[in-house]
C-alpha cells in the first residue's frame, strides 16, 4: 500500500509529456544542424554583399537657404520705387495718398514664397530634368523606344518623373517657425551628378524669379498705364462736353444780349439766370470766342494736368532688366555630398547576415520537430 503511494507521489512530481521540448535536446539539435546554420548565414551574407555592391547608388547634394535681406533685393526694390509717383495720389489741398500698390512686388517674404514655389515646381523640374544629360541617360536605360505612345510605356515614364520630381525639394528646415531657412536637395544617381544638377537647376530658378520679377513690375506698370489712359480719356470726353455746353450756352447768351442792345456788363439778378447777359454782349462775344478757341482741357478738368504728368513720367521711365538682386540669401554653399544615401551597405550585409543565420536556425529547428513528431 505504501509502496503504490509512494509511485503516485513520484508520477506527479514528474509528468511526462511528447509535448515537452528538452531544452539539452534542442541545443544539440541546433549543435547538429550547425553547418545549415553557417551556410544559411553565410549565403545570406553574401546575396546582403551582391546587393549592396550591385544595387543603384544614390547620392543627394544640399544646400541652405533663407529669406533676402533688403540688401540683397536693393537694385530691384530702386527699379519698383522709381514708379511710386504714378501710383500716388496728389490731393487739391497739397496732401499726398501714398500708394500701397507696388510694396508686394517688393516684399522679401514674398520674393522669397515665389523662389520656394518655383522650386517645387514639377513643371520646372520636367523643364530641367528634359535638358540634363544625366537623366536622358537614366531614362534610355528603360529602353522605351522613341514614339512609344503604349500605355506600358506612358506608365514608365510618368513613374520615373514622379520619381526624380521626388528628388529635387526644398522644404523648410524647421516646420513650426513661419520664417525658417530651407533646404535644398537634389539627388542623383552620383557625388558629382547631384552636386551638377542642383547647381545647374538653383540657376536655372535664380533665372526665372529674377525674370519673374521684373515681369511682374512691367505687368503692374503696364496696367497703372492703362488705367490713367482710360481715366484721361473719360475726364477728356467729359471737358469736351462741358466745354460744348459753356460754349452754346454763351452763344444763345450773347444772341440774346445782343438783342436786347446790353453791350456793357449791368447789374442783374442774382445769376440764376440759365442765359447769363449780365456781362453784356461784347463780353460774351470774347467769351465764345475763347471757348472756342480752348484746345487745352486740363482749363476745364484740372485732373487731367496730374494724369498727363504720370504718363509722360511712364514713357521716360524703363526696366533695367540688368539689374543685380537675389530672391534668396544662401546660408551654406552647395557641397558634393560624402556619403551616399542609398544602398547602406554595412547595414544591408548585417541585415542579410542576421536573416541568412535566423532562416538556418528555423529550418534546424522545424527538422528538429519533424523528427520529434510520435509514430
Amino acid at each position: 500500500m505504501n509502496v503504490h503511494s509512494s509511485s503516485s507521489h513520484s508520477e506527479n512530481v514528474h509528468p511526462q509529456s511528447n509535448d515537452e521540448i528538452d531544452l539539452k535536446e534542442l541545443f544539440t539539435a541546433l549543435w547538429q544542424g550547425k553547418w545549415w546554420v553557417i551556410g544559411f548565414t553565410i549565403l545570406g551574407a553574401a546575396l546582403a554583399i551582391t546587393y549592396a555592391l550591385t544595387a543603384q547608388q544614390w547620392w543627394s547634394s544640399k544646400a541652405l537657404v533663407a529669406m533676402p535681406q533688403q540688401q540683397d533685393v536693393a537694385q530691384y526694390r530702386q527699379q519698383v520705387k522709381q514708379f511710386q509717383p504714378v501710383f500716388d495720389i496728389y490731393q487739391d489741398d497739397g496732401t499726398v495718398l501714398v500708394s500701397e500698390e507696388l510694396d508686394d512686388l517688393v516684399d522679401p517674404e514674398i520674393l522669397f514664397e515665389q523662389f520656394v514655389s518655383a522650386f517645387n515646381s514639377t513643371n520646372n523640374k520636367r523643364r530641367y530634368l528634359n535638358s540634363s544629360t544625366e537623366f536622358k541617360e537614366f531614362k534610355a536605360d528603360l529602353e522605351i523606344a522613341d514614339g512609344d505612345d503604349s500605355e506600358q510605356a506612358q506608365d514608365a515614364i510618368r513613374k520615373l518623373y514622379s520619381e526624380w520630381f521626388e528628388r529635387i525639394s526644398a522644404t523648410k528646415l524647421n516646420p513650426k517657425d513661419e520664417i525658417s531657412p530651407y533646404t535644398l536637395s537634389l539627388q542623383s544617381i552620383g557625388k558629382n551628378s547631384s552636386y551638377d544638377l542642383l547647381t545647374g537647376y538653383l540657376e536655372m530658378i535664380d533665372v526665372q524669379t529674377h525674370q519673374d520679377a521684373l515681369n511682374n513690375l512691367k505687368a503692374v506698370v503696364s496696367a497703372k498705364k492703362n488705367e490713367l489712359a482710360q481715366q484721361k480719356n473719360i475726364l477728356m470726353a467729359q471737358a469736351k462736353a462741358r466745354l460744348s455746353v459753356e460754349a452754346e450756352k454763351a452763344e444763345y447768351a450773347l444772341g440774346i444780349a445782343e438783342a436786347a442792345d446790353i453791350r456793357q456788363p449791368i447789374q442783374s439778378g442774382d445769376g440764376s439766370e440759365l442765359f447769363s447777359i449780365d456781362m453784356g454782349s461784347k463780353a460774351l462775344d470774347a467769351k465764345v470766342k475763347a471757348l472756342n478757341s480752348i484746345k487745352n482741357l486740363s482749363i476745364i478738368e484740372p485732373r487731367l494736368e496730374q494724369i498727363n504728368a504720370k504718363l509722360t513720367m511712364l514713357d521716360n521711365l524703363k526696366v533695367d532688366t540688368n539689374i543685380n538682386f537675389q530672391t534668396y540669401k544662401i546660408l551654406e554653399d552647395i557641397e558634393k555630398p560624402v556619403s551616399r544615401d542609398k544602398p547602406k551597405r554595412a547595414l544591408i550585409a548585417i541585415l542579410g547576415t542576421l536573416l541568412g543565420g535566423m532562416l538556418g536556425v528555423a529550418i534546424v529547428l522545424i527538422r528538429f520537430a519533424f523528427r520529434k513528431q510520435p509514430d
